[in-house]
């Protein structure tokens, strides 16, 4: 599980690939990005979720949690919430990867 807070800008974006990398080193089946504290979210998050799913979707599942507006409304405003799965809870993303 890769857990963020605070703001996804073009300063921290680089922070944020890099956990979700090192989560990625162990070829995990299931990568829950948990959004819940982030307090702003810049085009570069959003680019850094589909990059991510793009390259590991298909062996990976990515699971994001967004239950506030600053992360969740930037991903369903831009339908990345379409390609990325995204769960209001951690416990509902994990519940739902499990089946």
């Amino acid at each position: 599980m890769v857990s963020i807070s605070g703001e996804i800008d073009l300063s921290t974006a680089p922070a944020f690939e890099k956990a979700i990398a090192e989560a990625l080193e162990h070829n995990p089946s299931v990568l829950a990005i948990e959004l819940s504290e982030v307090t702003f979210m810049a085009s570069v998050g959003l680019r850094v979720l589909a990059a991510t799913n793009e390259k590991f979707g298909d062996s990976t599942r990515i699971a994001v949690v967004a239950n506030n507006p600053a992360a969740s409304r930037p991903i369903e405003l831009t339908g990345l919430d379409d390609v990325v799965a995204m769960y209001p809870t951690l416990d509902a993303a994990l519940a739902a990867t499990d089946e």
